[in-house]
């Protein structure tokens, strides 16, 4: 089955979206997924953390279309990237590379071959006009030599991963979602091997620090009561079950984070 997704910030009151399902379907008779078109807009780190969380479990083969992209119609180019099971396609400004680290062996390749692409093509929707027609040849088994260029000059963006030192790890939030919970980029195997559940443990996010129980789930704790846990992406996170910690801390996207344990 042939499956192009789709993930950007342009909301759902325009039809932007509609806009690229039609071009998409006018070529391809691929099935059409959103993952989602929330993102905050011009929130780069976002889309990247969304769509690295998200990509791993659609099926191999599957071509994600990613669009958040503050540099349209500039200089910046468009890419396509042939990863160990899926190809994602969209603005070469570090949106895609988390996906690409995580899935690995990937290749990438400039977008440069108008044959792919609208005529004419607008400066300020690659969307539609590049992004989208490229996704739906591809499906269609056209070369990914065809399309451009492989590059290895490509702006890159690593979430990184948080390290872990005696009784401490360090890391950064790499982003807080919907229910206000602060998401960490030291995973749960950096962990395991220094804390187990049921233990205190202090924390120091941007210019806090608190003493929180690292626990199995939100529902271990009170309601309105704070805890640190692993999330569904295998990384720390900071929350307050029914509550919004982001808010509550003043804590951002890029705060520095460090816990010590005993």
């Amino acid at each position: 089955m042939k499956i192009i997704t789709f993930l950007s910030d342009f909301g759902t009151k325009d039809g932007y979206v509609s806009q690229m399902k039609g071009v998409a379907l006018e070529i391809t008779d691929a099935r059409l997924v959103d993952i989602t078109h929330d993102i905050a807009p011009h929130n780069i780190l976002e889309g990247a953390f969304t769509l690295r969380s998200t990509a791993p479990y659609f099926p191999t083969g599957t071509v994600h279309v990613a669009v958040v992209d503050p540099g349209v119609g500039t200089e910046r180019r468009g890419i396509l990237i042939t990863t160990s099971k899926h190809i994602l396609i969209g603005p070469d400004n570090g949106l895609l590379m988390p996906t690409a680290h995580l899935l690995g062996d990937f290749i990438v390749y400039d977008i440069s071959n108008e044959k792919y692409m609208l005529n004419p093509i607008s400066t300020t929707f690659h969307g539609r006009d590049i992004f989208t027609p490229v996704a739906a040849h591809i499906t269609n088994d056209v070369p990914f030599e065809k399309i451009g260029n492989r590059i290895d000059d490509f702006v890159d963006l690593d979430f990184g991963q948080g390290e872990i030192r005696e009784n401490a790890a360090t890391g950064k939030v790499i982003y807080i979602d919907r229910f206000g919970n602060a998401i960490t980029n030291i995973t749960g195997d950096v962990l395991s091997n220094g804390l187990t559940y049921n233990k205190n443990i202090m924390v120091f996010i941007g210019e806090k620090c608190i003493e929180l129980p690292f626990v199995k789930s939100y529902g271990f704790v009170k309601k309105r009561e704070m805890l640190a846990t692993i999330g569904s992406s295998n990384f720390l996170e900071i929350g307050i079950n029914q509550g919004n910690a982001a808010k509550k801390l003043s804590i951002k996207e890029e705060d520095k984070v460090e816990i010590l344990f005993a």
